[in-house]
Formats: C-alpha cells, structure tokens, sequence
C-alpha cells in the first residue's frame, strides 16, 4: 500500500512542478487561436424539387390557417392528411 502512494507521488510530482509554467504561457497562445475563427462550410443550395416541395409545403400550410375549425373538421381534423391531399393537388398526381 506504501509502496503505491510512493509511485503515484513520485509519477506526480513532474506534473505539478510543471503546471505552473504551462499557465503562464496558456494565455499568450489563446488569442492567437481565437483571432481567426474557422470559416463554417458554405450552406448548400437545396435541390429544385427540394424548394418546389418547401414551396407546396408553404402554399398548403396557408390554407390550412385559412379553414376555420368547422371546415378543418370536414376536411380531416388533422394536419397530415390535409397536407398529403393538398401536395398531391398541387403536385398535379391527384387522381379523384
């Protein structure tokens, strides 16, 4: 049990005589590191049918806060079968 308290303090003792000196020279390097931030990578541009859909998605969300409660109701109470009836419309694939 002695025997590791020993290791572990002699194994120790480098790192905390030399802790000290490495504070002093972490601030002079830091600004250095924050003076150029790193560029974020350019956003890609979406697709066209990525922006047609965005744009489906758009004109349907419009009529859907046009209905009133009553016409939600005979329409289909919930948001995504009035969005799939609404983006096959506009997509032109309705078949009714």
């Amino acid at each position: 049990m002695f025997d590791r308290l020993v290791r572990i303090a002699v194994l120790s003792l480098p790192l905390l005589v030399t802790q000290p000196g490495l504070a002093k020279d972490a601030p002079a390097t830091a600004p250095a590191a924050t003076e150029a931030p790193a560029a974020a990578p350019p956003a890609k541009t979406p697709s066209p049918g990525q922006t047609a859909a965005r744009e489906r998605q758009k004109k349907c969300g419009a009529e859907w806060r046009g209905l009133t409660d009553a016409q939600k109701t005979a329409q289909g109470p919930k948001w995504p079968q009035f969005w799939s009836k609404c983006n096959k419309r506009l997509k032109g694939n309705d078949k009714a």
